[in-house]
């Protein structure tokens, strides 16, 4: 799949390369098609969002220079002047309305996107460098979603598929880098954008290798095939320390690895008694059963010896360092003894048997970490067999409503934008619950993200996101299990600012000497 032009073809003999080891399969090109982390790190190189995220996660200007809140109502946001697409052609306030309503019309969409967007009830264009966005209620963190809805050109893709996206035809952004080639499974090949609005990216052209394994990721780094890598393996980490070739550059994620649990359906999919027969009920709706589950979990010891050190033990649903992170929430103490009175309690003395699903190449040690928990369960008596999976199956099946208990990793900038997709009652209509693989649904936690959300003061809204986010660890609407550290590995010549959204960029990249 190629498409270019002139020089985009011909990469100069001798030009700065960069070459990147990425650590999950990228499935398309199309910035709309589904709201997916490994698609976006790769489609941010070569679009821009109106804002960005800085590498402690703060929101900071993107292709809009300045916004402000004439009224509760209203956010005007005042675009950058001269910002050119790819084909030359100058981004203006229609570009931004368009790509504002794009994802939602794209059909066979898995989405995602409607979370970010379904707050804006209005689009006013003032001039061709000024948009009025309007809202039904006063929302708070509009340009924190607003980070995660790339600008296409409005003429290039009115009639693109997302095919054409892969191929590069509809693939002009404003972003640093242009596409050359994507090729599914294998790699992304970028040229750098000379006519960028940014900073000048230091490379001339970066290939983005997609590595799901983790060896041969590594591999690739000590053979020199590749200057860099993410989510560098917990074994190789020692090595890599002490080599006098690399550094590493690290950082505790925004991301939180937990497990979902079906909450309404009855019986759940792979949820029977100990003779196989499916249960009456369903055991996940009562909060006794899902209180043993997170007991039954020595959150410790998978830090320690399936993460190796590279985790910090969850309660919360946001990490330390995002807003609305309370921190009087502890973790949940490991106590199996406690675990098998509560499932008594509720009425299965006798315990269960659950399949749990994961990916086996989406987050560090992620099967392994399955593994463990499995093993912990089934000492209180909950039998459990783990399903593992590539992320690319993963993904269909848990759209396809497949999993009873399922593992997930959930990164965001709050606590109340987590939980509006991770727990919130589903409702297409807000946008709510496109996450919430359990269907968990509480109208009094509904109502504490809705208020937290609606809240513009900094501060009101960090007090009522922790409110929230207080509520969901008490009612263990899913169990954390840890907060992730994330590490890249590259040369010593190079350096790059460890980013708490795990996002690697290759215009991040700096030349350093040894």
């Amino acid at each position: 799949m190629l498409y270019c032009a002139g020089s985009l073809c011909t990469l100069l003999a001798g030009a700065a390369e960069l070459r990147i080891g990425l650590s999950a399969d990228v499935t398309t090109m199309d910035p709309h098609f589904v709201a997916a982390q490994p698609n976006l790190t790769v489609q941010m190189h070569v679009f821009d969002g109106l804002v960005r995220i800085d590498e402690r996660g703060r929101v900071i200007p993107g292709i809009a220079a300045s916004w402000s809140t004439p009224d509760p109502l209203t956010w005007e946001v005042k675009l950058r002047p001269g910002v050119r697409f790819h084909d030359g052609a100058e981004l203006t306030a229609e570009d931004v309305a368009y790509s504002l309503e794009r994802p939602l019309a794209i059909k066979g969409s898995p989405g995602g996107f409607a979370t970010y967007i379904k707050p804006i009830t209005g689009k006013q264009i003032v001039d061709r460098h000024t948009i009025r966005l309007k809202t039904a209620t006063p929302y708070g963190p509009l340009m924190q979603d607003l980070a995660h809805v790339l600008i296409v050109s409005k003429r290039v893709a009115a009639q693109a598929s997302s095919e054409d996206f892969d191929s590069g035809k509809a693939a002009i952004g404003t972003g640093p880098y242009k596409l050359v080639k994507f090729a599914r499974g294998d790699r992304v090949q970028l040229a750098r954008h000379d006519a960028y609005w940014g900073e000048r990216p230091e490379w001339d052209a970066v290939t983005l290798r997609i590595l799901p394994s983790d060896p041969v990721r590594t591999a690739a780094l000590l053979s020199g095939d590749l200057d860099a890598i993410e989510n560098v393996p917990t074994a190789d980490l020692p090595r890599l320390r002490k080599s006098p070739a690399h550094r590493l550059a690290q950082t505790v994620s925004w991301r939180t690895i937990l497990l979902h649990m079906d909450q309404y359906r009855v019986p759940p999919p792979g949820v029977t008694d100990k003779a196989g027969k499916p249960l009456a009920t369903n055991p996940f709706k009562d909060v006794r059963v899902r209180q043993a589950l997170s007991k039954a979990i020595n959150r410790q010891a998978i830090v320690e010896h399936i993460m190796e050190g590279l985790a910090v033990a969850a309660g919360n649903v946001v990490s330390p360092s995002v807003i609305g992170h309370d921190p009087n929430v502890k973790p949940e103490g490991y106590d199996p003894e406690g675990a098998k009175k509560l499932l008594a309690d509720a009425g299965y003395p006798a315990g269960f048997t659950i399949t749990l699903s994961a990916p086996n190449n989406r987050y560090i040690n992620d099967e392994q970490v399955a593994q463990a928990a499995a093993q912990m369960f089934s000492r209180i008596g909950v039998t459990t067999r783990v399903e593992a999976i590539p992320l690319s199956v993963y993904l269909g099946k848990a759209r396809n409503q497949e999993f009873g208990v399922a593992l997930l990793g959930w990164g965001s900038l709050a606590s109340d934008l987590a939980l509006r997709s991770l727990a919130a009652t589903p409702n297409p209509e807000k946008g709510y619950g496109t996450w919430n693989w359990a269907h968990y649904s509480n109208p009094t936690l509904d109502k504490l993200i809705e208020q937290s959300l609606a809240t513009v003061d900094p501060a009101r809204r960090e007090t009522a996101a922790r409110a929230a986010s207080a509520f969901a660890a008490r009612e263990v609407v899913f169990i954390p299990l840890h907060y992730q550290i994330v590490s890249w590995a590259m040369k010593r010549t190079l350096d790059y600012a460890a980013r708490t959204d795990e996002f690697t960029f290759a215009h991040q990249f700096r030349s350093v000497a040894k």
